[in-house]
C-alpha cells in the first residue's frame, strides 16, 4: 500500500461541480475520500464515485462541521487532506447589500474555512505530523471581484460579499501556513477563474480576452488540488495557484 492509499481526504461542496471533480481526482490518486455537502445528493455522489463515505453537513454550522471532520478521522483512523470547496456566490453590489446576504457569503466562504481548518489541524493533522489544507478561493480574491460593477447597484458576476470573503480566505490560508509548517502541514489556496459549473451558468464572461480563450474545466482545478495534496508539493505552502486561463497575471 502506497502513502497515497493510506491518506484520507475530506472534500466539501462535493456533491457536484468542482468539488465533485476534486473528489474524483483524489480517488484516482489513491486517497480514501469522504464527500461533504449540505445537499442530500452527496450520498448518491459518493456511491457513484465509490468513495469511502459521505456526510451531509452545512459547513456554516461550525459545530456540525467540526463533528463531520472528527467523525471522518475516527472512522478512517486519520485525516490527511481537507479541501474547502463549499461556496456561495451572491451578486449584490455595495448599495444593495443586506446583512443577510453579506453574512451568507462570509459564513460559507470565510468563516467555514477558518473553523474547518482549525478542526482538521487540532488535533488530527498536528498529532499525525502531516496534513494538507487546500482552500478554493477565486480570482475575485485578487481582483476585488470580476466583471463590471454597475451604477444601478448590481454587483457584476461576483458581488461585494463574495469578493471580500474570498480575499479573506486567501489571506487566512497564508496566515495558517506560517504556523503549521513546522508540524508537517501545508496550507495553500487555488484561485479558479471562469470554470464550467453551476455557479458560472448563465453568466457572461469575456472569454475572448483571456490568453487561453475558453472556460476552464472542473477537472483542471482538480488537477491543481492533486498536485498540492501530493508529495511533489511538500515544500509548497502559503501560496495561491491560479487556474484561470491567464485572467490574473501575477
Amino acid at each position: 500500500m502506497t502513502a497515497a492509499e493510506q491518506r484520507v481526504a475530506l472534500v466539501t461542496g462535493a456533491a457536484q461541480g468542482i468539488g465533485y471533480a476534486i473528489a474524483e481526482r483524489l480517488l484516482l490518486d489513491g486517497h480514501q475520500v469522504v464527500l461533504a455537502d449540505f445537499q442530500e445528493t452527496v450520498q448518491a455522489a459518493a456511491t457513484r464515485l465509490g468513495a469511502a463515505g459521505a456526510v451531509q453537513v452545512d459547513v456554516r454550522q461550525a459545530e456540525a462541521f467540526k463533528s463531520a471532520i472528527d467523525e471522518t478521522a475516527a472512522s478512517h483512523g486519520r485525516l490527511d487532506v481537507l479541501v474547502n470547496c463549499a461556496g456561495t456566490c451572491g451578486r449584490l453590489g455595495f448599495e444593495e447589500m443586506t446583512l443577510e446576504h453579506w453574512q451568507q457569503d462570509i459564513d460559507t466562504n470565510l468563516t467555514a474555512v477558518m473553523f474547518g481548518c482549525q478542526a482538521a489541524v487540532f488535533p488530527h493533522m498536528r498529532e499525525q505530523g502531516w496534513g494538507r489544507l487546500i482552500n478554493i478561493v477565486s480570482v475575485s480574491s485578487k481582483a476585488g471581484g470580476v466583471g463590471p460593477v454597475y451604477l444601478d447597484g448590481r454587483g457584476g458576476r461576483s458581488g461585494a460579499a463574495y469578493a471580500a470573503a474570498k480575499a479573506g480566505s486567501l489571506n487566512l490560508t497564508r496566515w495558517i501556513a506560517r504556523q503549521v509548517g513546522a508540524w508537517g502541514i501545508t496550507a495553500n489556496a487555488i484561485a479558479p477563474g471562469p470554470i464550467e459549473s453551476a455557479m458560472t451558468a448563465g453568466q457572461t464572461y469575456s472569454i475572448d480576452e483571456l490568453p487561453i480563450p475558453r472556460f476552464g474545466k472542473p477537472a483542471e482545478v482538480a488537477g491543481a488540488v492533486s498536485y498540492l495534496a501530493g508529495p511533489d508539493a511538500d515544500f509548497v505552502t502559503g501560496t495561491c495557484l491560479h487556474v484561470d486561463g491567464g485572467m490574473i497575471r501575477a
